[in-house]
């Protein structure tokens, strides 16, 4: 390799690197244990997954979340798997209008134990975790296939509607 090259991967790396990052008020160190084998009291941890539930009380917000693994920004992973449920509860009003079901969080905060809820006629124990921070995803976009949706990707139309191709398939 000449050394040519060296600043080129160099700069490669670094811009790279920016895009597996935590955002800021999530980084720290966090016990790597999930909800389905809730840890001890007392522990840190940083969970996330996808809203069932905002419960608001005059002094604080509760979110019932169902635990998805997290990527490398901390954020939750769509599958069609879970890692169990958990409480996550902070001071103040948490919108549901905005917090709402579906959507995606990670909450870094301290385990403070369970609470036992019903979920349909099953009893669940849920970790409840007191929350230092609730940290609310934006909503992602998927990018689709153009064949599968019907356009077609050669034509060239900048400010019209898009092409609709019709195939037969015989």
């Amino acid at each position: 390799m000449s050394v040519s090259r060296l600043p080129a991967i160099g700069l490669c790396l670094f811009v790279l690197s920016g895009c597996a990052t935590i955002p800021a008020p999530l980084q720290g160190d966090y016990a790597t244990s999930r909800p389905e084998n809730a840890p001890a009291t007392a522990q840190k941890v940083r969970w996330g997954g996808q809203i069932i539930r905002v419960d608001n009380d005059p002094q604080r917000s509760c979110f019932e979340v169902l635990a998805r693994p997290l990527d490398s920004r901390a954020r939750p992973l769509q599958r069609d798997s879970s890692e169990g449920r958990f409480l996550a509860c902070r001071a103040g009003f948490y919108d549901p209008a905005v917090f709402e079901a579906g959507r995606n969080i990670t909450v870094a905060g301290t385990v403070e134990g369970s609470e036992l809820r019903k979920v349909g006629d099953y009893e669940y124990r849920y970790p409840r975790i007191a929350a230092d921070v609730i940290y609310l995803w934006s909503e992602q976009t998927y990018a689709r296939d153009p064949w599968v949706y019907g356009r077609d990707p050669f034509w060239y139309r900048p400010f019209g509607p898009p092409v609709i191709v019709v195939r037969s398939h015989r």
